[in-house]
């Protein structure tokens, strides 16, 4: 083997002879045309070098590679009235999802998924999301696949060392907006002076929302406090807790009083908080045209859901089409829809202005931003639904808001329910919400972490050993 201290000596002499020579002829174009061959040749040798025996130390080791992790466990408890996931690996590394508070009964369709996943590599997201995500559907039988996989991610950034918007192609923005969701506040009555009354309280919360959505029309139960509100007539149910008869012509009355609620409402907010309302589902598609014209003087940031939404499981993107070109206020609905390809007919049809998935509805959050970026490819904004989802929700929702496309404009804020939660976890921006924004941590994975101790009063007998 050859001695690399004696070839860089001998090739340092030779060099330096080269250039003795160049120097004596420097006037003889062919030895400098010389110089420069034997010059290469010596350059060439010194590159070299290295590949013949390294001029480094022989002692620099790669770091043994980990073994895969595995997920041993997949787990769900009721906390609160929202099924929480917790999801366990060999490594030591858990991640946790949350799905709807208003779906507990969704234990057992979590559960079910755990013989799919067990053994499997949790930070390969996508194959996991694979072997479940046919499995699902709309709203909301596709909630317990998107709170897995939510969890997933979450383990994903921790054995990364990296928060989850890392993971989404890193972040375009240090805050995410948020738009009032489920913080609300009281009506004196139903009348447009009750409104403005609305209107002046909401724009005084602390949180400083620069974007506020409310209920009105079938939405908002106009149908039940305003007479005459709409033509239909069918039959209420035996039970007043769940609606029938949210769909019908609606009168002119109705319509007028929608307008002047929501003139109201906007001298209560001022031109500085833009105010979007959530209007169905149940609305006919001609009254959803006229009334969508009759608020254009409002410049609204959207109608959500006249037609669909809610827990309609289809999508009718020709009537959207329709009700979108018919007028110049911003079109709005998704919440209920599952997987990318519902959203498929919306926006290549450009059928709506703006979608809002809910990403514990949808599929997850990759699933909503691979959406936001088709969105964003045909001029469709996006602000995610997002009322129910909690405060694990809200950590997601801001990872994934930080990575999203410039088409984003806020996410549907929900305001920790119970209050407790706000006990149990730490290492979220407190106070949550400023000036309508929430600043982006860089803490791993979904960037929070669950007090168990004191979490544990919050469960269930059944769900004692959840934390263990």
């Amino acid at each position: 083997m050859i001695n690399d201290s004696k070839l860089l000596e001998t090739t340092n002499k030779q060099l330096n002879n080269l250039i003795i020579i160049t120097m004596k002829n420097e006037k003889d174009p062919l030895s400098r045309r010389t110089f420069m061959k034997q010059s290469l040749a010596a350059s060439a040798g010194i590159v070299a070098a290295p590949l013949i025996s390294p001029a480094f130390p022989q002692d620099i080791k790669k770091a043994p590679a980990k073994a895969p992790i595995k997920i041993t466990d997949l787990r769900c408890a009721i906390m609160g009235n929202s099924p929480v996931i917790r999801i366990t690996t060999d490594q030591g590394i858990e991640g946790y999802g949350q799905a709807e508070t208003a779906k507990p009964y969704l234990k057992p369709f979590v559960l079910f998924y755990k013989d799919y996943l067990l053994g499997e590599d949790p930070t390969n997201v996508e194959r996991c999301m694979m072997k479940i995500r046919r499995m699902g559907s709309f709203k909301p039988w596709g909630a317990a696949v998107s709170a897995i996989e939510i969890a997933l991610w979450d383990i994903a950034g921790k054995a990364a060392g990296l928060p989850v918007y890392k993971l989404m192609g890193g972040k375009i923005r240090d805050q995410v907006r948020a738009y009032n969701g489920s913080v609300r506040v009281e009506r004196p009555g139903n009348t447009p002076k009750d409104w403005e009354t609305w209107g002046m309280n909401i724009k005084a919360l602390p949180q400083g929302f620069t974007i506020v959505k409310t209920a009105m029309s079938y939405h908002g139960g106009m149908h039940r406090n305003f007479p005459n509100f709409s033509y239909n007539n069918t039959t209420p149910g035996v039970q007043g807790t769940k609606d029938v008869g949210r769909r019908g012509p609606i009168t002119e009355q109705g319509l007028k009083y929608v307008v002047e609620c929501v003139a109201a409402a906007k001298q209560g907010l001022g031109d500085g908080i833009g105010l979007a309302l959530d209007l169905g589902p149940g609305m006919i598609l001609s009254d959803a045209i006229r009334m969508a014209v009759a608020l254009e003087p409002f410049n609204l940031m959207w109608l959500e859901d006249m037609l669909t939404g809610d827990y309609t499981p289809y999508v009718m993107a020709d009537d959207y089409r329709e009700l979108t070109i018919s007028t110049t206020t911003p079109i709005h609905t998704g919440e209920q829809l599952y997987l990318r390809q519902n959203f498929r007919e919306l926006i290549e049809k450009h059928a709506v202005r703006v979608l809002g998935p809910d990403p514990e509805d949808m599929g997850g959050i990759a699933e909503m931003k691979w959406v936001a970026e088709y969105a964003d490819l045909h001029s469709i904004q996006f602000a995610p639904h997002g009322t129910f989802d909690g405060l694990i929700g809200n950590a997601a929702q801001v990872q994934a808001g930080a990575a999203m496309p410039e088409n984003y404009i806020a996410f549907e804020y929900c305001d920790p329910n119970p209050s407790w939660w706000n006990d149990i976890i730490s290492g979220l921006p407190d106070p949550f919400v400023k000036n309508g924004l929430i600043d982006v941590w860089d803490t791993p994975g979904l960037g929070f972490e669950i007090d168990k101790k004191a979490a544990r009063q919050y469960l269930a007998e059944e769900d004692k050993k959840f934390f263990d």
